[in-house]
């Protein structure tokens, strides 16, 4: 066929002309599918009786740019703020602040499933490990055999590891590189100024190393490994973006529109997976009790199924992130807040300094236990800073979910921003105020029991219910041995002239608060300061 004689004739011409009509048909018809669209989400769905953004009612690109920018759980609190205890953040989804919503969404036998927005996480078809499984019988079984690990007996046998590693950080956040090259360093002298973030990342990161695979990765004393702490988040947070609108992932999309986040998250699966490989071939012949240890032997009571070799890497994958991500950013919050609230940590410090008389004294134990105002100062760190600060989604089972009055349908997303209720003053009076004495009966006359039960009934930095996060005893461990010590040791002050991790007046709402733990939402936290200087403490 000769083309250029076709389309010099009067056929070439209709042909064109008929191809352009098909085009211009489909263009109308996608308008008008997409205007159509557009009016039912906002005028005849089920949720469009509930306020909120009008760009979160059409579409869950709403939620991807709060969660590629980072302050997503900034953004639940500012739209509470707005529109009231319940708001529309996407067109299928609600978002609920109160108690009771918390305790009927997460807690047990509640009529809902993990949405959509975990269905992203896993990097095969073949590795959903316990916080990505949304079938809830295989996670049931995927927790039953993880919680051999986290038992008593099993966090207590591998206490020994912890405890080496916070001794490798106490020493490396009192160095005083400053001066090695002038003088001799003596006991009144302020050190360096140190980011605690970076630290508190280094510990926890070589603490999970120590528990996951046997060895430490070394972060605390030497600098090859520490770039995979960015890798890490920026894992975090690609799933963050994807988990907020999966037809991203679907239709390739991550790879182009967040390239070099995509490629971080990639090289962080390698990593994992070759650190999970390298202790799989040690399998049980050796001695040290480590995650891997449980996680080989344990097989499920009810299934006799222990894990695959995928279903190891998936968790192992999740332990590093959840085990060292979010304890890092609650030990850093607790030092942020100590450092902007001298009189606490002076309190603090009373209460440590008179309760041990030797370093090596501090450790899990009834004594440590009894620290209440230490606790507190844990508890209240996190209230104000919670590591994980966005929603955790909840899909409506067939029979639909009643909460506060509200009856939500089968297949609506619905959940409790932990940021949001953290700061609600419903529970927690001058929500923005670091108190670590709401959380002790009778510290003042207005710290009632029934005040600090209600305070309780809000409190969800690791959630609740069966999904609730089950490392949550080893977490409080790490976290209260490390502060209980570097508290014992050093005196410690904010380093003047540095605001990291400050908020700022010229900041958006939300980040406008000087003395509040600035975070950016990857659905874990990215974090940096405060830089502190610490002092040998004399006893």
């Amino acid at each position: 066929m000769n083309l250029p004689k076709m389309f010099n004739s009067g056929l070439g011409v209709e042909v064109v002309g008929l191809m352009l009509h098909i085009l211009s048909l489909l263009l109308i018809a996608l308008v008008t599918f997409l205007l159509l669209l557009v009016i039912y989400r906002i005028a005849f769905h089920p949720l469009a009786k509930y306020p909120g953004p009008f760009l979160a009612k059409i579409t869950d690109w709403y939620s991807v740019y709060h969660a590629w920018k980072g302050d997503r759980h900034l953004e639940f609190w500012r739209c509470h703020e707005k529109y009231g205890p319940v708001f529309r953040f996407g067109p299928n989804s609600i978002s609920i602040n109160s108690n009771t919503a918390l305790k009927t969404v997460y807690g047990h036998k509640s009529n809902v499933k993990k949405s959509q927005f975990y269905s992203v996480f896993p990097p095969t078809k073949d590795t959903f490990n316990t916080h990505s499984s949304i079938d809830k019988a295989s996670h049931a079984r995927k927790r039953r055999v993880l919680s051999h690990a986290f038992s008593d007996g099993a966090i207590k046998s591998m206490e020994k590891y912890i405890l080496a590693n916070v001794r490798t950080f106490c020493s490396a956040i009192g160095s005083n590189p400053q001066t090695l090259t002038e003088k001799a360093v003596t006991k009144d002298q302020w050190g360096a100024a140190q980011n605690i973030s970076d630290w508190c990342n280094y510990l926890t990161f070589d603490v999970m190393g120590d528990l996951c695979f046997g060895k430490a990765f070394e972060m605390l004393e030497h600098h090859e490994n520490r770039h995979v702490i960015d890798l890490l988040g920026n894992a975090a947070h690609m799933h963050l973006i994807l988990g907020t609108n999966p037809a991203i992932k679907t239709f390739g999309l991550n790879k182009a529109l967040f390239r070099e986040i995509y490629n971080k998250r990639m090289q962080y699966m390698a990593y994992s997976k070759a650190q999970a490989a390298e202790r799989t071939k040690i399998g049980l012949d050796t001695d040290r009790k480590d995650f891997f240890y449980y996680l080989l032997n344990a097989r499920d009571p009810e299934t006799g199924m222990g894990f695959s070799t995928p279903e190891l890497w998936g968790e192992s994958n999740l332990l590093i992130i959840a085990g060292s991500d979010t304890t890092s950013t609650a030990l850093a919050g607790a030092f942020f807040y100590l450092v902007h609230n001298p009189s606490t940590l002076d309190k603090l410090s009373q209460e440590i300094t008179s309760t041990f008389s030797d370093l090596e004294e501090i450790h899990s134990s009834p004594t440590l236990n009894s620290c209440t105002y230490l606790r507190a100062v844990m508890d209240e760190a996190m209230r104000m800073s919670p590591p994980v600060g966005g929603i955790l989604p909840r899909e409506v089972l067939p029979g639909g979910l009643e909460v506060d009055g509200m009856l939500i349908p089968e297949g609506v997303v619905v959940g409790t921003p932990h940021y949001a209720i953290h700061h609600n003053p419903a529970y927690y009076p001058d929500p923005f105020a670091f108190k670590p004495e709401r959380w002790i009966v009778g510290s003042s006359p207005a710290v009632t029991k029934e005040a600090v039960d209600l305070a309780q009934s809000a409190f969800c930095p690791f959630s609740i219910g069966p999904r609730g996060c089950i490392g949550k005893g080893l977490a409080y461990v790490e976290l209260m041995t490390s502060l209980a010590r570097a508290v014992y040791l050093y005196e410690m002050r904010l380093a003047p002239g540095i605001t990291a991790g400050e908020g700022n007046p010229s900041f958006e709402w939300g980040r406008q608060r000087k003395d509040e733990f600035q975070l950016r939402d990857s659905f874990t936290s990215m974090k940096d300061g405060p830089y502190v200087e610490f002092r040998e403490r004399i006893h």
